[in-house]
């Protein structure tokens, strides 16, 4: 696939954000190899600036501790994010306190952002349902399901708009959920109803294990656009200050009662999930290529060539994160005992004898462990 960049400060009616062409071309402000146009850096203060880099080594951070806790056991299936920070912290940096997020889960600095509780998402990814309460409370929400949850997107969009707010509803999907039923339905009756909607799509170049290319004739998801009516915008998703300044404009057009499809170009340099073995369908010299392309270190070259390195910690940064972290898990930890027949108590009406039968004996195998916890405690030394 043919790919084009143009740098530069762009007008709302740019050939970036459009929909009489196709959009092919990524909008980028710093290129790979950290070099960038001046001009073209988005109007922030140092700390935004600094806020940016935080952001990402939080979204780094979360990754690889995730990751340690389900290789530990204390954690089910989770979705690495490594790859994306840029594209999640720009996108979630630029939206408002009022703005709704739908993510897919690989979103938590975005979420973070909103307001809402790391240790909320961890109970999330243990399976505890108070989380999407929690969740909602901030406006935000995971929907797990491969663009199951986009038409909720237009569904927001429509209410705000009966409801004459500022505010805008963004959803986070892949490359993957753009092939399915719901991303048409969601975005075409956006379009129709003029809804203050982004659909945000982080092409990572990988559904599961189906590469974009077989997924689409199309050279870019953003020129889908065109068909229903709505703005497309496709971005370079590893330049967090293109991301951050593109959500901007988009978040504008979308107020504007202007939908738009907003496609991130990036790449998940690990697998779909910890359940996933990328290294079976996927090219380790691919893999190489875009981690040289890394996001995060791309934006360090950009605050050591704005002289702004000399106010990072990097060390201290992250000792930090790591004890917002610990903080976090200890407080899912302690948040109370569950009843597991909350497992099974939402399916019917009546539990059918099946479903009884699998409760007493998880019931059975739980307090056994218990017993053997307590014996392994008791049981003299030596």
């Amino acid at each position: 696939m043919t790919e084009n960049t143009t740098q530069g400060t762009v007008e709302l009616d740019a050939p970036w954000i459009t929909q009489s062409d196709l959009p092919v071309t990524k909008y980028q402000i710093i290129d790979e190899n950290g070099e960038y146009d001046a001009d073209a850096v988005p109007d922030l203060d140092t700390q935004q600036f600094l806020d940016l880099y935080r952001w990402m080594l939080v979204e780094k951070r979360y990754a690889e501790r995730m990751i340690n806790l389900q290789r530990r056991g204390e954690m089910g299936t989770v979705g690495s994010s490594r790859g994306h920070e840029a594209s999640i912290v720009g996108s979630g940096y630029a939206l408002a306190d009022d703005d709704y997020l739908l993510a897919m889960g690989r979103e938590t600095s975005a979420m973070l952002m909103k307001g809402v509780s790391l240790r909320d998402i961890l109970l999330f990814w243990r399976g505890i349902e108070d989380a999407q309460k929690y969740l909602a409370e901030q406006n935000c929400m995971i929907g797990i399901s491969v663009g199951g949850y986009l038409p909720v997107v237009t569904g927001i969009g429509w209410g705000m708009n009966i409801t004459d707010t500022d505010a805008v509803v963004t959803a986070h999907f892949g490359d993957g959920a753009t092939s399915t039923g719901a991303f048409h339905e969601a975005v075409n009756f956006a379009g129709v109803l003029d809804a203050p909607a982004i659909f945000y799509c982080q092409n990572n170049q990988w559904a599961i294990s189906t590469p974009f290319e077989k997924q689409t004739n199309a050279d870019s998801i953003a020129q889908r656009a065109v068909g229903y009516g709505v703005h497309g915008i496709r971005v370079d998703g590893n330049d967090v200050l293109a991301v951050y300044h593109a959500m901007s404009e988009a978040r504008e057009l979308a107020r504007q009662g202007n939908p738009v499809l907003f496609e991130s170009l990036t790449y998940r340099t690990e697998g779909h999930s910890t359940s996933d073995d990328p290294t079976r369908y996927r090219d380790g010299e691919e893999v190489d290529q875009w981690k040289n392309r890394d996001p995060i270190e791309r934006y360090e070259s950009f605050l050591q060539s704005e002289g702004l390195w000399e106010e990072v910690d990097k060390q201290a940064m992250v000792e930090e994160v790591d004890a917002e972290f610990d903080a976090a898990i200890e407080a899912a930890n302690d948040y109370g005992p569950r009843d597991v027949e909350e497992l099974f108590a939402y399916l019917y009406e009546e539990m059918p004898p099946a479903l009884e039968s699998q409760l007493h004996e998880l019931e059975r195998s739980l307090r056994e462990l218990d017993d053997l916890e307590e014996y392994i405690v008791r049981r003299p030394k030596g």
